[in-house]
């Protein structure tokens, strides 16, 4: 499992939203926003499930998913991916439910800059 970097910690805390892909077992492609993508630790990143039913299917179908953080005004951004983890109870979800409120997906990283 890949490290993210200072510099991609810095992107994501700073760029709102990070654009999530999913597919479902068969293939079709979902994008979707979303504004409460977060870095967990040097290891994972989290988003709240908030109003995103096929997101949510496709990762209970297929857990490959990939995030864009993207600031027009700069032109810097990062990619990562990875497989997502779905949880509802535990410590880390307890952790992080306070500030993000929802189902947690944890994704463990991959990381490409762009720039």
């Amino acid at each position: 499992m890949a490290k993210l970097s200072e510099e991609v910690k810095k992107v994501i805390s700073e760029v709102r939203p990070a654009l999530v892909a999913t597919a479902s077992k068969d293939g079709k492609p979902n994008v979707s926003p979303k504004g409460s993508f977060q870095v967990v630790d040097d290891e994972h990143i989290a988003f709240a499930e908030i109003a995103s039913p096929r997101t949510i299917a496709n990762l209970r179908e297929n857990p490959q998913v990939a995030a864009i953080v993207f600031d027009p005004a700069t032109r810097k951004g990062c990619r990562v991916w990875g497989r997502a983890e779905i949880l509802d109870s535990g410590d880390l979800f307890d952790k992080i439910s306070e500030q993000l409120k929802g189902l947690l997906f944890i994704i463990p990283s991959r990381e490409k800059l762009k720039s």
